[in-house]
């Protein structure tokens, strides 16, 4: 450490210090938020709890906790790293909290934080009755966090959840053995359907590569640390979009539904199809770009999105 970090260890003690100092480090730098963090307090809170191996609703009592040296040189050092580097923090900490349950990530991987996590905390409602969802597709899983939500929202569904990089995969087998989901959650590497056995799916949910090149360009560079295979979807951003929109009706159940997440490719999407109704759903806790449509919808629409290929 150098003196000021050596002055900080020597000055401040609890985890209350370190969150509160960590935080306002943070929001003197130009770092960029939003990878699973949306304030530099929860920044803060994210790094240093992990490094104290405490979980993230730790109870007050034990935010005046004196720490050890060795914990406030850890805790410096990640932080310092965090600015320096503008690593993401999940990609320092090895974990992002996806629907209340905590996920292995690192640079295999996008970091989970998409909107789709409140929608299944409802259970998809009101579009599907939960007593009738058998079968669920995560389409694109990267670390397989929605495919494993699933698997906990609907514990009487069997999950299939399909990913092309190998890479991305292998974390996702680590986070399938880590909620003990080998006998409910199915692996396939595949490109979209390819690979897939027809079937009825009752909902076919995925947040698949939707960012323009040009729009991957601009992006932060925090965002750069992540896996370009899971941003870029084409000149528009709606290559990946399309080709689901296409195959799905043949993997839907009669009742089914399609959730799929197409972020700031969005606006581009709806010029493209104006009279598709697509249902654009709205988030308590913030995010958009995320729409529903019914297997029926995808049925009569289909000659029109085949069309534009």
């Amino acid at each position: 450490m150098n003196s000021n970090d050596t002055n900080v260890s020597n000055t401040l003690t609890t985890i209350k210090d370190y969150i509160r100092w960590a935080s306002s480090r943070f929001a003197d730098t130009d770092i960029f938020l939003g990878q699973g963090t949306e304030s530099p307090l929860d920044e803060a809170a994210a790094i240093v709890l992990h490094t104290l191996h405490q979980p993230y609703n730790l109870a007050e009592t034990y935010f005046d906790a004196v720490l050890t040296l060795e914990e406030r040189a850890r805790i410096i050092t990640l932080v310092n790293k965090r600015i320096i580097e503008r690593k993401p923090s999940a990609y320092l900490t090895y974990e992002a909290i996806f629907t209340g349950l905590s996920f292995y990530v690192d640079e295999r991987v996008l970091i989970p934080r998409s909107p789709i996590a409140e929608l299944i905390e409802e259970l998809f409602q009101p579009w599907v009755d939960e007593a009738e969802v058998f079968n669920i597709l995560d389409l694109c899983t990267g670390s397989a966090c929605i495919a494993i939500a699933c698997a906990y929202a609907f514990p009487n569904a069997q999950v299939d959840a399909v990913e092309l990089s190998k890479d991305a995969l292998e974390v996702a087998q680590i986070n399938r053995e880590k909620h003990q989901l080998k006998e409910r959650l199915t692996l396939y590497q595949s490109d979209l359907f390819t690979k897939l056995a027809k079937k009825p799916y009752d909902i076919i949910v995925s947040n698949p590569p939707y960012v323009s090149i040009d729009e991957w360009q601009q992006l932060p560079v925090e965002y750069h640390a992540e896996p370009e295979l899971g941003f870029i979807g084409g000149e528009s951003g709606l290559d990946l979009v399309l080709k689901i929109l296409i195959q799905a009706p043949e993997y839907l159940s009669e009742q089914g539904i399609l959730v799929l997440e197409v972020g700031s490719s969005s606006e581009t999407l709806q010029d493209s199809f104006p009279n598709v109704p697509f249902y654009w759903l709205d988030f308590e806790r913030g995010g958009d770009g995320v729409f529903l449509l019914t297997a029926k919808q995808l049925k009569e629409y289909n000659p029109l999105f085949k069309s534009f290929i």
